[in-house]
């Protein structure tokens, strides 16, 4: 598919780290098993030789004395109607002809498929593969779960460098496939979507993407920018309100944003929406006085709508690495968070840390972002995600 190759093409530096990781572990492992064991040998003790009396010592035998090498025999010229000698026979125990598989083999195009690298799957090549994957961000709960899974049953096996990207992957996706779900459509109108997520982690582009592709599926979509203290937010919606066809309802700069969602959701029924998307300025997660403000939005919109939001998305930025761990902690206590988004995941070689959330904390997993396009935001694919992580081919 289009997305998979864009996605393997921007995960470079997640998959050529972890590339190149392999590669280094299976060599490192190479190296050690060609070392030659240069730990001093003691020879065994053996007798003394003691020297055979004179009349003891053996004869020269026959072979000690030069052989002049026997003539050999010409054949005699055919004549017509004599029959050719039959070929001399050969010995019956020679050995079968090797396979073409070492130098020569190579040089014919004929190399085994065995003949990759390899190295034994031990503990200190577990070791190896715990410390790439947490450099990855993948968290050291995660890491050792996906290696302990990888080895199970293939302690002491030599394995490749594709193999083990193999194992990793289908780890990876046994993980994600849980979580890999689409933001679930109610008939509920309007169906409330909250926004939510820290500073620049990308939830003002991602809810233009959103409902523009909403709108292309036939949805009719309201959006309230509710980052009433930051203009180039406000101006950024309202552009993509217009390349979607979208209308952006705004207020005042500094306005109580509470009050602007409360009256998006007006509009919103009065014109028979079937989604209202809100955004939300963007808040730390250690600022108690930003999060306080984020739970009053979530009480004044159930003033109006005691069931909403209906969904909560978390955008989270994948170069934050394992401080999206703390951000999805403290917006689920105080937002109830429903999905994830996860973005710029072109512009991080640890993407690891998506693996680690799915692990820790189950959610489901909506969408993932490469790129600034309105294509570059599409479902999330447990299978290409672990592919292009890997740098596998797709299938």
């Amino acid at each position: 598919m289009a997305f998979f190759s864009k996605l393997k093409e921007r995960l470079f530096k997640s998959s050529s780290k972890l590339e190149e990781g392999l590669e280094a572990i299976v060599d490192e492992g190479r190296a050690d098993e060609s070392t030659p064991d240069r730990t001093p040998q003691t020879p065994p003790e053996t007798p003394p030789s003691v020297p055979p009396p004179p009349s003891e010592v053996p004869a020269p035998t026959p072979q000690e004395a030069p052989v002049a090498p026997a003539p050999q025999e010409v054949p005699a010229p055919l004549t017509e109607g004599t029959a050719p000698p039959p070929p001399p026979e050969l010995p019956q125990d020679l050995p079968a002809a090797a396979p073409r598989s070492g130098i020569l083999g190579r040089l014919l195009g004929r190399t085994a498929p065995d003949s990759a690298p390899r190295r034994v799957l031990d503990d200190a090549m577990l070791e190896s593969l715990e410390e790439l994957l947490i450099a990855a961000d993948m968290g050291v709960d995660t890491a050792l779960r996906v290696t302990a899974n990888m080895a199970e049953g293939r302690m002491g096996k030599r394995l490749s460098t594709q193999e083990i990207k193999e194992l990793l992957a289908q780890e990876i996706a046994r993980i994600m496939e849980p979580v890999a779900r689409p933001m679930p459509i109610y008939a509920k109108r309007p169906q409330v979507v909250l926004v939510v997520g820290v500073n620049g982690s990308g939830k003002t582009t991602t809810i233009g993407k959103l409902a523009a592709q909403f709108k292309g599926a036939g949805k009719s979509v309201v959006i309230a920018a509710g980052d009433t203290f930051r203009a180039a937010a406000v101006e950024q919606l309202q552009v993509w309100g217009q390349r979607a066809g979208v209308p952006v309802m705004t207020a005042p700069e500094g306005s109580d944003p509470a009050s602007l969602a409360y009256d998006a959701m007006t509009r919103a029924e009065a014109e028979g929406a079937d989604l209202l998307m809100i955004d939300t300025a963007g808040r730390l997660q250690n600022r108690a006085d930003l999060m306080e403000e984020l739970a009053k939005i979530v009480r004044v919109i159930r003033k109006k709508d005691p069931s909403a939001p209906h969904n909560t998305l978390l955008v989270l930025d994948a170069t934050t690495g394992q401080n999206a761990l703390s951000q999805v902690a403290t917006f689920q206590k105080l937002a109830d968070v429903s999905g994830l988004v996860m973005t710029k995941l072109d512009g991080t070689a640890r993407g690891g840390v998506l693996v680690a959330l799915a692990d820790k904390f189950g959610l489901p997993i909506h969408a993932i972002g490469v790129g600034e396009q309105i294509d570059d935001l599409a479902p999330f694919d447990p299978q290409d995600f672990a592919a292009a992580l890997t740098g596998l081919e797709g299938k």
